[in-house]
């Protein structure tokens, strides 16, 4: 069998491995949407899960890679890292202690995920149905999983199951309003099969679910000065487990933390400079408490935050060229969140475009409320969102075709979210901020990420309180209080996750100084970003490799 094959065929595997763990992956992707099955979550299914990926990972280590081409030693790579973190994080036994009402919590996940499928076919419909009504099964194996996890003290955070029943409550309550109704029907018996499976299967399935939180953990959870992982038996292994799985790095949790530390005492420099030039002090306090509430940083309306975050955009478009070598030709738009999810969406996000070009890259700006919404974040969110950030990033990732499927759609959210944070301090250099209240914006969102390192590692390995956390992010950000107890569950919820933003971007500028160190005069800051993007979202640690041997090659 020639070299290139056996290394895409062994990808090719570790996808349909990973599809077969999560059949929801392939359907959400769109690569196979008549798939069924919601996954397997017993422990018996965990440990042949594992077993699989074990012996994927030996069959890739075993492979002489020596002589074959860098994208053959690469996709090696990816897949040695992405099976060991899949075994890892099975090894965390999370779905155990797990319950929450953040999208990561078993229910949660459904009533988040599920809304999403699309049933374009009567095939398709079937295939929905069938995920349907294998939702009491599913919940059952969690429920399980749930009551092992008591048993041997793996127990839930007690205030996530409170909000996890109440969730479930508020969906109980209003069957009308059911996200499971969301998808337009492809005829009629789908819609009255889904409205009886609904009403006769499902519903009573989450009432069951919720019924059995209520009246087994709720009392028997941690309470909010003991919420993170460090007091689960084995917890600073599992915690360190997830610190590697979610950072695709070696770095400890103790590491981590110091690295956040340092990162807002520097931050607290840059504030004071920019603080004295906007509002006249330099008092971080001052400064924070000014961003959190001076009408002037408010918009006057949703016209203004739309042509704004246009114009930012275009300004990154035209002096794109000069930074990077290769200039995807997907097309962008600014639009505002349909009016009816405005509400409870976020502040913006981004809507990669579609595959074969007919739907653009969009960026959603909220405009409900436009004029409480904060101005200064607006041009740093619109950079990490679009360009340079995850519009470059996605639709490059797009155009890879010649890589296995495996590496054009690896989520890999240290580098994901990593190019994206390195992006809002990349416009800086690009002269694209318009004035010192956006850069603010930029150190604004730099502390949230510099503070999810230590409140992070904070309540889970150091064994923080819930309030501890929050008094952190209090003083350290300029992040209003009602996202500072969002964000500090959210860490609860999903131990090690918020990690990967901040590590990514900083071992993407540390790959490029050493690069620029090593090259001098040679350096090309073009090529250097086209390599970053061009090989799909690797593991930090393969793309320091890719790097340093990209950098060894530019010498010679």
């Amino acid at each position: 069998m020639a070299p290139t094959t056996s290394v895409t065929t062994l990808a090719d595997e570790c996808v349909d491995l990973f599809f077969d763990i999560e059949p929801l992956q392939p359907v959400l992707l769109g690569l196979d949407p008549t798939r069924v099955g919601l996954g397997d979550v017993s422990e018996a299914a965990e440990r042949e899960h594992r077993a699989a990926l074990q012996r994927l990972v030996e069959r890739a280590e075993a492979l002489d890679v020596s002589e074959r081409s860098d994208e053959d030693r690469v996709t090696r790579d990816v897949i040695v890292s992405q099976a060991r973190s899949r075994i890892e994080q099975l090894d965390t036994k999370s779905v155990e202690f797990t319950i929450t009402d953040f999208f990561v919590g078993p229910a949660a996940s459904l009533l988040t995920l599920l809304p999403m499928v699309g049933v374009a076919t009567p095939e398709q419909g079937r295939a929905h149905l069938d995920r349907l009504a294998a939702i009491p099964d599913y919940l059952d194996q969690v429920l399980q999983r749930h009551r092992a996890g008591l048993a041997a003290g793996r127990t839930p955070v007690a205030h996530l199951v409170r909000a996890s029943v109440e969730h479930l409550d508020r969906y109980l309550a209003a069957p009308t309003d059911d996200p499971l109704l969301r998808q337009t029907p492809p005829d009629e018996e789908f819609t009255a099969r889904r409205d009886a499976l609904l009403a006769d299967v499902v519903r009573p399935a989450f009432a069951r679910y919720r019924d059995a939180l209520r009246a087994e953990f709720v009392d028997r959870g941690r309470p909010e000065d003991r919420p993170g992982v460090c007091h689960l038996p084995e917890g600073d292994a599992v915690y360190a487990a997830l610190a590697r799985v979610h950072t695709t790095t070696e770095r400890s949790p103790e590491e981590l933390h110091a690295t956040g530390l340092d990162c807002i005492e520097r931050l607290a420099e840059e504030y004071a400079v920019l603080g004295r030039r906007v509002f006249g002090t330099e008092d971080v306090q001052e400064i924070f408490e000014r961003l959190r509430t001076d009408p002037a940083l408010r918009w006057s309306g949703a016209e203004e935050l739309l042509d704004t975050a246009r114009a930012a955009i275009t300004r990154a478009e035209r002096e794109a060229p000069n930074w990077f070598g290769r200039i995807p030709p997907q097309p962008w738009v600014v639009e505002a969140v349909p009016a009816a999810e405005a509400p409870g969406a976020p502040a913006a996000y981004y809507l990669q475009p579609s595959v074969d070009g007919a739907r653009p890259g969009t960026y959603f700006a909220n405009t409900h409320q436009a004029t409480e919404r904060f101005r200064h974040t607006s041009e740093v969110t619109a950079f990490h969102e679009v360009i340079p950030g995850h519009h470059f990033q996605i639709s490059t990732a797009l155009n890879l075709t010649d890589l296995p499927l495996l590496r054009r759609i690896s989520d890999v959210n240290a580098y994901i979210e990593g190019w994206g944070l390195y992006t809002e301090r990349l416009a800086d250099e690009m002269g694209l901020y318009s004035d010192d209240v956006a850069r603010l914006g930029m150190l604004s969102m730099d502390s949230v990420r510099a503070g999810r390192l230590v409140v992070d590692t904070g309540l889970h390995a150091k064994g923080w309180s819930r309030q501890q956390a929050i008094d952190f992010l209090e003083r350290n950000t300029p992040m209003a209080g009602v996202e500072i107890v969002a964000e500090v569950d959210r860490y609860i919820a999903y131990p090690g996750q918020a990690l990967s933003y901040m590590v990514g971007r900083l071992e993407l500028q540390r790959l490029r100084a050493e690069a620029e160190q090593a090259l001098g005069s040679r350096f090309d800051i073009r090529a250097f970003h086209d390599l970053v993007l061009g090989g799909g979202a690797l593991p930090m640690t393969v793309l320091g490799d890719v790097v340093r041997t990209w950098v060894e090659r530019q010498k010679g």
